[in-house]
């Protein structure tokens, strides 16, 4: 089984992309983020046309996230429990082949002086609350995506840099080992304990040729799942090329 995420920053603009990728891949899953349509905008038959399912909850302009499985998916749940009706469309969850996957757009926080930065921690407070309420420790899942933490130095293109910036500060580098420890593994890190890897890359001033990145997308598996996970990596060459997403895809593979 193979689980994979991108943020296609825009399905509308990476949907030849994605077509390609997904033809040549075959992941059995794949999390989406950033997909920027409203559902009944979302590219289903052209998806559909690879086997896929698709289940999305989409937004206009902004956020996004969907789940395109070659299995159906059963019991879908969008959002989290309480979610205003015009809440930010970050997080849709399904059960594909017996395992529990969700595909999580965390929110960027804008800037440290931005009220959204405050709002960020306390979404990664609210996803760790319905990790507890609603899945139990010993369940087979997955979270797969863009969760705008660098969790670590070696993270980071440029530490002293990045040191205290948004997206490297130590509150968000605690909320999300708070949410990994309701006990879930890094597949990426238990795969390469000490590798430079990369997942994002600013469009601007040539970050990806000059190798100016972070490691912000993730796939993270409780342990029965990581247990199973016999590789993960990261697909870097979807950055290059022609009106790429600013992020490479991630892939685990499970026995």
């Amino acid at each position: 089984m193979k689980i994979a995420t991108w943020n296609v920053n825009s399905i509308r603009a990476r949907l030849p992309r994605l077509l390609d990728w997904l033809g040549r891949e075959r992941p059995d899953v794949a999390c989406l983020q950033e997909t920027k349509v409203v559902d009944d905008q979302f590219p289903f038959a052209e998806i559909e046309a690879l086997g896929y399912r698709c289940a999305v909850f989409g937004q206009k302009t902004y956020n996004g996230v969907a789940l395109l499985s070659l299995a159906p998916a059963a019991d879908v749940v969008r959002g989290f429990p309480g979610d205003a009706a015009d809440a930010d469309r970050r997080v849709i969850a399904a059960t594909v082949a017996g395992v529990r996957v969700v595909s999580v757009y965390a929110p960027n926080g804008t800037a440290l002086d931005s009220p959204r930065y405050g709002d960020k921690l306390a979404w990664y407070r609210r996803f760790r609350d319905w990790l507890d309420a609603a899945v139990p420790p010993a369940s087979p899942l997955v979270l797969a995506g863009d969760f705008n933490v660098a969790p670590a130095d070696r993270d980071v293109w440029n530490v002293a840099a990045w040191r205290g910036q948004l997206l490297f500060t130590e509150p968000e580098k605690e909320a999300l080992r708070h949410l990994a420890g309701w006990g879930l593994t890094d597949l990426l890190r238990r795969h390469h304990p000490e590798e430079t890897i990369y997942t994002w890359w600013d469009y601007r001033g040539g970050a990806f040729h000059r190798g100016w990145g972070l490691r912000i997308d993730h796939i993270l598996a409780s342990a029965p799942m990581a247990a199973r996970c016999t590789g993960a990596a990261v697909h870097r060459d979807e950055r290059k090329g022609e009106k790429p997403s600013d992020h490479a895809p991630v892939m685990a593979s499970f026995d």
